[in-house]
């Protein structure tokens, strides 16, 4: 049983389908459950029933409909798994693209929805976790960027050596309780307007 109630979104225009998922997630104590049956304003639907989990059934996806389901995945930024009837290796690979977590192809059985769906949010969430560092190395890259041109531009202007460059960087940055990628932005910033 989850520990909290995670409110699912079940998109299949096919009643058959949506029943065996909707009846999967039941039997496996998921209670809060709202099926989509047709693509109309099919993203402001979403983001107003703003669910914790996209569970997307297609019987035989057009280029069409597979497109739209990625820009769903690439929109929302929450854990998606589709099931498909028939694919081909270029509409899985569009799917990792786009951000879909779980891919399934011709497997969709009540038994089998609690365990594709604990692994699609594990994949997201692991995904998230890798982007997030990602994003966070990138940052620290720039400032580092920034800071080393500050630096320069310091020790041309001070005629100082690159440690005393930074020490006064630092220094500014603590009188000022701000963080020295800041400080190093204004100086770059006031040496671009100075020359």
């Amino acid at each position: 049983m989850p520990e909290r109630p995670i409110k699912i979104v079940v998109i299949d225009a096919s009643p058959v389908r949506s029943a065996i998922l909707e009846d999967g997630l039941r039997e496996a104590g998921y209670a809060t459950v709202v099926r989509i049956g047709d693509h109309a304003n099919l993203l402001e639907r979403i983001y107003a029933i703003d669910p914790d989990v996209i569970l997307i059934g297609l019987e035989n996806p057009s280029r069409d409909v597979l497109e739209q389901m990625f820009q769903v995945s690439r929109a929302v930024r929450r854990p998606v798994g589709m099931f498909v009837d028939q694919t081909d290796a270029a509409s899985i690979e569009a799917a990792i693209d786009a951000g879909v977590s779980a891919y399934v192809v011709d497997g969709l059985r009540k038994e089998r929805v609690r365990p594709i769906l604990e692994t699609t949010i594990s994949r997201f969430n692991a995904f998230a976790r890798l982007r997030s560092e990602l994003e966070q190395a990138r940052s620290q890259l720039e400032e580092r960027k920034i800071v080393d041109r500050a630096k320069g531009v310091l020790m041309r202007s001070k005629n100082i050596g690159e440690e005393q460059a930074y020490a006064l960087l630092r220094t500014v940055a603590m009188n000022e309780k701000k963080k020295i990628s800041e400080i190093a932005q204004a100086v770059v910033t006031a040496a671009e307007l100075l020359k």
